[in-house]
């Protein structure tokens, strides 16, 4: 589990600020679960998804997420990570792979986060943000993400990663703008993944 408690420099946990965070949330919880869902919340409901509210800066390290209170759905993802980890939590990022539309191409991937249960075993979740049409929730053992898999070439990719792939960390280091990351969102082929890009095989059931 270690891999998935590290701080790093995407998952910057040891940042003063996101550590001061983590420790107010913390403080507030009742439970391990309970903390699990606080910090789920806060970055589901209280930071700001970039294209859905168009805000600036792109934001990657979970630490600028935090300042700025926006982010990617992928740059969200950090900082949900880097909160629980802070906690002693293991927490791993995910990803799907989904029509930017309503359904075929162009594809795209979409980042969220697995955290490991103590009475489930690994399980996923999305704090990408709500809006019509979008209902994630934290509610296990039931897995209730933004957006389902619902034809041959969207996929949920196989593996939990410690890091950021790097197609993700080039997108949103290497554009100015929310608009210019829309319009050159990272994409993987599913069925041609490397043993690079994917370095863990499925999630374990409960």
């Amino acid at each position: 589990m270690q891999e998935f408690l590290a701080a790093s420099s995407y998952i910057d946990w040891q940042h003063p600020a996101v550590n001061s965070k983590a420790a107010e949330l913390a403080l507030a919880a009742t439970s391990h679960t309970d903390l699990i869902s606080r910090c789920f919340h806060f970055v589901r409901d209280d930071i700001k998804h970039s294209s859905d509210y168009q805000m600036n800066p792109v934001t990657c390290r979970a630490s600028d997420v935090l300042h700025y209170g926006t982010g990617y759905c992928y740059a969200k993802s950090h900082l949900l990570a880097a909160l629980l980890r802070a906690n002693g939590i293991p927490a791993a990022l995910c990803y799907q792979r989904l029509a930017l539309g309503a359904e075929g191409p162009p594809y795209c991937l979409h980042g969220l986060n697995a955290v490991y249960l103590k009475e489930h075993g690994w399980y996923w979740m999305d704090a990408r943000g709500n809006k019509p049409g979008v209902d994630a929730q934290f509610c296990p053992p039931l897995e209730k993400l933004a957006f389902p898999v619902v034809s041959t070439q969207e996929r949920d990719l196989p593996g939990r990663w410690a890091e950021p792939l790097p197609e993700v960390v080039a997108a949103l280091t290497g554009y100015a703008t929310v608009q210019e990351v829309y319009e050159h969102l990272p994409d993987l082929d599913p069925d041609n993944l490397n043993s690079q890009a994917l370095p863990f095989t499925g999630l374990q059931a409960p």
